[in-house]
C-alpha cells in the first residue's frame, strides 16, 4: 500500500517538482489527501511544514494525470497491451504515444496523414499502431521508431473512421464514411476480400470478435451489424433498438456481448449469438454516447459522452457503480481500459487526454473467489451429492463441497475458451466438459487432471455434453449443427455425427436407459436419435417459436422436458412425440435449463428473467412463487440425487443451493456463507405454524442451549426471516413463530 500511495504521489506532483528545486517534495506533502499513507507518515518527521487549513482532499483524485500535447481534439486513444503505453489520435493529423507511468510522450509525434486522425490502436504483440484518418487512407507504424511501415492502405472513398487489429494481428478491419467495411491483410497491407456491405450509412465503429470469427459495426443507418471475418458474410439480421446513430461498438471479453453506444444517450447490451436485447438501455449520460469498452474480465463497461463526463456501469445489473468522472471540459470522445482494468484512458474534444483510477468508484463483489472471468455457465451434482461442479467464462472448471460451499482444489485448466457444460461421470469419478474452443475434456474428479487428449471432432463450440447412464459413452452437441458420441474409454468417435438439425445444438441428454439420445436446436426443434444407430427416431418435436435452449428426459424415460427461448416450457410423450398438455408459463424471458427432480414429480426450470421456477410435472402449475435471488440471468439449474436441494449458475459469478422442499429457501450465502449452512444441517425440521401462541418473543432464547457463537445464531434468524418472510418453528424441543 505504500508503494502505490508513493506512486500516486508522484503522479499527482511530477509535473510541479520536475519543474522546482528538490525542496518542494516537502512543500507537496501538506497538499496529499489525509489518508496518504506515505504523507502521514513524513510529515510527523519534518517539524514545521505548513498544513492545510481548509478543503483537504481525503483521498487521491481519481483523475490521476492530465497528458497534454495535442493542439486539437483528441479523437481515439487506446492502450499497448502490456499497459505501459497510450497511443492517441488527434485532428492536429498526428499521432502521439505517452508513457502511461509517467505521462510524458515518448518519441517524436508520428506525422503523414493530411487530414484528422479518427481512430488509432495498437498490434497484439504492441509492435505496430495503424491509424485511420479524415484524409480516406490507413497508415502502419513502427510503434518503436515512429516509422511509418509501407505505403498508406488505400480504397475507402470516404474518412476512415474506425480502425482494428485482430485478436492474431494478421489482420486489420477498418469503417468508413463510405458505407463500407473493408479487410486488410496487416503484413502486406493488401485489401482481402471484398468490402462488406450492407449499412446504408457512415460506419463509426468496428471490433473484432475475441475468437477473430466475427466482426461487428456501428452505423449512422442506427443499427449494429454481425460480420463473417472468413467469408464477409452478414450474420443473422440487424440488431435494431437504437434511435440514433450508433457511435461505438464492442465485445465483451467472452465474446458472448456486443454493447453500443449512441446518439440517442444510451448503452445497451446484446446477445452476440441471438442478436436479442440484453435487459434495459442504460441510461445516465445527458448527450451522446461517443465511445464503450468493456473491462477486461467483463465485469464493467466504461462509456464516454458528450456531456463531458465518463461513467462506470456494472454489465450485469446495468447499475452505475459510482458517480461520473468528471474533469474534461468538452466532450469525450475515446475511452478504454487498462489491461489489468485497473485505469481508465479518455481523449477529449478539450485536447487532452486524461488517467483515472478505475478502481476508485468501489468494485462489485465477486462470491466466487479465483477466478477472472467466473460467470457460471453450467452446475451439476456429483452421483452423492456431495460436490457441485461449475463450468465458468474464465475457462476454467470449479469443484465446489456442496455441504460447506468450499471450493475443492484448484479450478480445473486446459480449455482456451469458456466452459459451457459439464456433467459428472454416473460413478462421480469424472467429469466431462464442452468449451466454446470446441473441445471436449475428461477429469478425473479425484486429482483434477485431464485424461487423456481432448475429444476433437466438432468444428464449432461444444454447448452441451452428457455422460450415458452406464458411463460408456459421451454426447456432444455443439455450434456446428451436429451431435457426436464419444467412447468416454478411449476418447474415440463413434459412428459418424448425427446431422439433421438446421442450426445450433444446444443441449443433449441420454434416455435413463441409455437407447436414446435427445438434442435441442436453436432451429426451435427436438429430435430424437437412437444411440445404437445414430438414425433419427420419427419426426422432430415442433411447437416452440423461439430456440431450443434445454432439453431432459424423466427419471421413467416416458417424457421429454424443454425449455425455450419462447419463455415456455413443454413436456412431450417420448413414445410419440407428442406434446403433453399446455405449455408451462410463467417465466417473462428466455427459459435456459430444465431438469425433472429425481422421483420425476417435479420439474426445475431457471431464466433470463433472473428467477428459478418449481413445477407440478403432472397438473403443470408452479408448485410455489419463483425462487429470487440472483441478480442476473440465470443459465443452469440441477436437483441434488436426493431431491432436496436445487443449485442455480448464474451470470451475475455466483452458484445458490436452494431447498427444494421448502420451496426456496436459500441455503447459505452463494456457496460461501457456511455459518448458516452448518447450522441448518444441525436443527430439526421445519414446520409452519400461524399460531400467536408459537410466537417468539425473545429473539435470543431460541439458542440459549448452544454455547457457541450466539452472533452466527442471530444472524442465522436473521436470514431465515429475511428469506422466509413466514412464522416458522422446530421439533422437538423448541417452537418459535415470528411475529407478524
Amino acid at each position: 500500500m505504500f508503494i502505490k500511495d508513493g506512486i500516486k504521489f508522484v503522479q499527482n506532483f511530477a509535473g510541479i517538482i520536475d519543474k522546482s528545486t528538490p525542496h518542494l517534495y516537502l512543500s507537496a506533502l501538506p497538499f496529499s489527501p489525509s489518508k496518504s499513507i506515505l504523507a502521514r507518515s513524513l510529515i510527523e518527521k519534518f517539524g514545521g511544514i505548513a498544513q492545510v487549513a481548509v478543503g483537504q482532499q481525503d483521498d487521491w483524485p481519481r483523475n490521476q494525470q492530465v497528458l497534454k500535447g495535442h493542439t486539437n481534439g483528441v479523437n481515439s486513444v487506446a492502450f499497448s497491451p502490456d499497459g505501459r503505453h497510450i497511443v492517441s489520435g488527434s485532428s492536429d493529423n498526428t499521432i502521439q504515444l505517452w508513457d502511461a507511468q509517467t505521462g510524458a510522450q515518448v518519441g517524436s509525434t508520428l506525422q503523414g496523414h493530411t487530414h484528422s486522425v479518427l481512430s488509432v490502436a495498437l498490434s497484439p504483440d504492441g509492435r505496430h499502431i495503424v491509424s485511420g484518418s479524415g484524409d480516406k487512407t490507413i497508415r502502419f507504424w513502427d510503434a518503436q521508431t515512429g516509422e511509418q511501415v509501407g505505403n498508406p492502405l488505400q480504397g475507402h472513398t470516404s474518412s476512415v473512421l474506425s480502425v482494428v487489429f485482430s485478436p492474431d494481428g494478421r489482420h486489420i478491419v477498418s469503417g468508413s464514411g463510405d458505407k463500407t467495411i473493408r479487410l486488410w491483410d496487416a503484413q502486406t497491407g493488401a485489401q482481402v476480400g471484398n468490402p462488406l456491405k450492407g449499412h446504408t450509412s457512415s460506419v463509426f465503429s468496428v471490433a473484432f470478435s475475441p475468437d477473430g470469427r466475427h466482426i461487428v459495426s456501428g452505423s449512422w443507418d442506427k443499427t449494429i451489424r454481425l460480420w463473417d471475418a472468413q467469408t464477409g458474410g452478414q450474420m443473422g439480421d440487424l440488431l435494431q433498438g437504437h434511435t440514433d446513430s450508433v457511435n461505438s461498438v464492442a465485445f465483451s471479453p467472452g465474446g458472448r456481448y456486443i454493447v453500443s453506444s449512441s446518439e440517442d444517450k444510451t448503452i445497451q447490451l446484446w446477445n452476440a449469438q441471438t442478436g436479442d436485447r440484453v435487459g434495459n438501455p442504460l441510461q445516465g449520460h445527458t448527450y451522446s454516447v461517443n465511445s464503450v469498452a468493456f473491462s477486461p474480465d467483463g465485469r464493467h463497461i466504461v462509456s464516454g459522452s458528450g456531456d463531458k463526463t465518463i461513467q462506470l456501469w456494472d454489465a450485469q445489473t446495468g447499475g452505475q457503480v459510482c458517480n461520473p468522472f468528471q474533469g474534461h471540459i468538452d466532450s469525450v470522445l475515446s475511452v478504454a481500459f487498462s489491461p489489468n482494468g485497473r485505469h481508465i484512458v479518455s481523449g477529449s474534444r478539450d485536447k487532452t487526454i486524461r488517467l483515472w483510477d478505475a478502481q476508485k468508484g468501489g468494485q462489485v463483489g465477486n462470491p466466487l473467489q479465483g477466478h477472472i472471468d467466473s460467470v457460471t455457465w453450467s452446475v451439476a451434482f456429483s452421483p452423492d451429492g456431495s460436490h457441485i461442479v461449475s463450468g465458468l467464462g474464465d475457462k476454467t472448471i470449479q469443484l465446489w463441497d456442496a455441504q460447506t460451499g468450499d471450493q475443492v482444489g484448484n479450478p480445473l485448466q486446459g480449455h482456451t475458451a469458456s466452459v459451457e457444460s459439464v456433467a459428472f461421470s454416473p460413478d462421480g469419478r469424472h467429469i466431462v466438459s464442452g468449451s466454446w474452443d470446441k473441445t471436449i475434456r475428461l477429469w478425473d474428479v479425484q486429482t483434477g487432471a485431464q485424461v487423456g487428449n481432448p475429444l476433437q471432432g466438432h468444428t464449432d463450440s461444444v454447448l452441451s455434453v452428457a455422460f450415458s447412464p452406464d458411463g460408456r459413452y459421451i454426447v456432444s452437441g455443439s455450434w456446428d449443427r451436429t451431435v457426436q458420441l464419444w467412447d468416454a474409454q478411449t476418447g474415440g468417435q463413434v459412428g459418424n455425427p448425427l446431422q439433421g438439425h438446421t442450426n445450433s445444438v444446444v443441449s443433449v441428454a441420454f434416455s435413463p436407459d441409455g437407447r436414446y439420445i435427445v438434442s435441442g436446436s436453436y432451429g426451435c426443434t427436438i429430435r430424437l436419435w437412437d444411440a445404437q444407430t445414430g438414425a433419427q427416431v420419427g419426426n422432430p418435436l415442433q411447437g416452440h417459436t423461439s430456440s431450443v435452449m434445454s432439453v431432459a428426459f424423466s427419471p421413467d424415460g416416458r417424457h421429454i422436458v424443454s425449455g425455450s427461448g419462447d419463455k415456455t416450457i413443454r413436456l412431450w410423450d417420448a413414445q410419440t412425440g407428442a406434446q403433453v398438455a399446455n405449455p408451462l408459463q410463467g417465466h417473462t424471458s428466455s427459459v435456459t435449463s430444465v431438469t425433472f427432480s429425481p422421483d420425476g414429480r417435479h420439474i426445475v426450470s431457471c431464466s433470463w428473467d433472473q428467477t428459478i421456477r418449481l413445477w407440478d410435472a403432472q397438473t403443470g402449475s408452479q408448485v410455489c412463487e419463483p425462487l429470487q435471488g440472483h441478480t442476473s440471468s440465470v443459465w443452469s439449474v440441477a436437483f441434488s440425487p436426493d431431491g432436496r436441494y436445487i443449485v442455480s449458475g448464474s451470470e451475475d459469478r455466483t452458484i445458490r443451493l436452494w431447498d427444494a422442499q421448502i420451496c426456496g429457501h436459500w441455503v447459505g450465502n452463494a456457496l460461501k456463507e457456511k455459518t448458516i449452512n452448518s447450522l441448518l444441517s444441525t436443527l430439526s425440521p421445519i414446520h409452519f405454524s400461524s399460531s400467536a401462541a408459537h410466537a417468539l418473543h425473545n429473539a435470543q432464547t431460541l439458542f440459549v442451549d448452544m454455547s457457541n457463537g450466539n452472533a452466527d445464531c442471530r444472524d442465522l434468524m436473521r436470514n431465515c426471516r429475511s428469506t422466509l418472510g413466514l412464522k416458522f418453528w422446530l421439533v422437538p424441543p423448541l417452537q418459535i413463530a415470528w411475529p407478524s
